[in-house]
Parts: C-alpha cells; sequence; structure tokens
C-alpha cells in the first residue's frame, strides 16, 4: 500500500491495521480507552512543535494527531456507532451554525458579529442536548471534559463560572486569595496535619491559575514554558560539573544553587 495525500488512504490503513486477521496485533486489541492517553500525548507534541516553530515537526505531529483521529473513527466504526465521514459531517455542521456572520445568508452576514456568537450557539447547542434527556439538569461547568489536563480544566471551570458573574473583578484580590491559601497551608503544617495539606495544595494551585487568567495569561502553557527553562538551566548545571568530572549528585546544594543563578543569569 502506497502514500498517499487523500485522506481515504490514511483511513484504509487504519482499517489494515485493525483487521482481526490480517492486521497488527497491537493495534487490533486496542480500545477507546488505551488509544486515549495517545490522543493526549500527540495534541501536546504539535503544542511543543508550535512553540518550537518547527514546522516539519509540527507536519509530523499533526499527522499523528490526524491518526488518533482516525483510529478512534475506525473502532467507533467496527462497534456500529459512527464513521470518519460522520465526523466530518459532525464538524462542518458545527461550524457553519456557530458562524451564521460568515455562512448564513446577507441579513445574518450583515447582522452577525463574532463575538459573543460563539457562545451563544454553543450555548443553544447545550440546551437543546439537555432537552434530549431531561432526566439530567444541566450545569453551568458541564461541557468542561474532567478528561482535560489539570490546568487546563482549571482555567476553563473559571472562564465559565466567570460568564455568569462568579469571579473577581481585580487581580489583586487573586493575589490576597493566594497569601491566604498559603496561610492554610502553614496551618495545615504547623497543626502536623499532613493529611489535608494535598486539598490546600489544590486549592492553592487553582487559584494560581485564576491569576494567570486574570493577567491574560495561558496557565498551560507558562507552565511549558518555565518547565522548558527549568531543563536549560539544569543542564547547565550538568555541563559545569561535568567539565569538573563531577555529577550533581557529587555537588553539595549551595554549588548547585551558584550555578543555578549563573545560568539564570545567561537567559
Amino acid at each position: 500500500m502506497a502514500p498517499s495525500r487523500d485522506i481515504a488512504r490514511l483511513i484504509e490503513i487504519m482499517a489494515a491495521l485493525r483487521d482481526r486477521e490480517h492486521g497488527c496485533p497491537w493495534d487490533v486489541e486496542q480500545d477507546f480507552d488505551s488509544i486515549a492517553p495517545y490522543t493526549i500525548e500527540e495534541a501536546y507534541e504539535v503544542a511543543d512543535a508550535i512553540a518550537e516553530r518547527d514546522m516539519p515537526a509540527l507536519k509530523d505531529e499533526l499527522g499523528d494527531l490526524l491518526l488518533q483521529v482516525v483510529y478512534h473513527a475506525q473502532m467507533a466504526s467496527e462497534a456500529g456507532a459512527f464513521a470518519f465521514p460522520d465526523v466530518v459531517e459532525a464538524v462542518t455542521t458545527k461550524m457553519i451554525r456557530r458562524h451564521p456572520h460568515v455562512f448564513g445568508d446577507e441579513d445574518a452576514k450583515a447582522a452577525g458579529q463574532a463575538k459573543g456568537v460563539w457562545e451563544r450557539i454553543k450555548s443553544e447547542e447545550k440546551r437543546e442536548r439537555a432537552a434530549a434527556t431531561p432526566s439530567v439538569a444541566p450545569g453551568v461547568l458541564d461541557d468542561i471534559s474532567a478528561s482535560l489536563p489539570s490546568l487546563v480544566r482549571a482555567q476553563k471551570l473559571q472562564e465559565k463560572a466567570a460568564t455568569v458573574g462568579f469571579d473577581w473583578n481585580d487581580p489583586k484580590a487573586v493575589i490576597a486569595k493566594i497569601r491566604e491559601e498559603i496561610a492554610e497551608i502553614e496551618a495545615e503544617l504547623d497543626a502536623g496535619d499532613t493529611g489535608r495539606v494535598a486539598g490546600e495544595v489544590g486549592d492553592l494551585l487553582f487559584v494560581v491559575v485564576n491569576l494567570a487568567r486574570h493577567l491574560k495569561v495561558d496557565a498551560d502553557h507558562a507552565l511549558r514554558l518555565t518547565n522548558t527553562k527549568v531543563v536549560k538551566r539544569f543542564r547547565a548545571i550538568e555541563s559545569a560539573l561535568a567539565s569538573e568530572g563531577r555529577t550533581p549528585s557529587e555537588a553539595s546544594l549551595a554549588e548547585m544553587e551558584a550555578l543555578w543563578q549563573a545560568a539564570k543569569a545567561g537567559d
């Protein structure tokens, strides 16, 4: 089977990999739960390629992410739930519906404003889904997926709550809340109640994400940048010690801190 620019070839390849008699044993035994972590990982690798402005890598990573979509669609097709064309139809229907100011008639284009249209139509879709399952009372935060990475989900929960007025109106108020949460952690440590510390640390992280949101900073992206910076500086520490024939485990904390500061100054 030859490579192709046609999405149909990728769908054929995935079907062949999943063939019970002639496919790949590993691919055949996978299910939605086992593949989901790979889907998340591929999305992050796309984000990494974008952060590095590495276009060849971005091309490859987008292909890997597309493969994940095809993989899930193939498994759904096998289960009789839906197939890849249904995925395409669903997203094109959604995009057209959510952009009446682009795809509507001339009156809609004249009257439509991009700002607010997306969220309004999403709310309408949510009410329609709720009407289809009347036994389930819809909640403001219900459409924020629990499977999102924790920092991302925290920011999305806060953004959604803010749409109904549940929010601080001043970043300094959030900073005050951060100080309050730190004090609560200190109180638990003083009391020796380590069992409650995890919950208090979670509260602190949640409020720090809120501060990032108020400052128009994407918390997950900011932490990614810091993680990259930490790796770079620690490599500088390792390199400096290696030039002396030593490793970090053979150096004192004071020595490593001095090397860290030197690396920081060189950023």
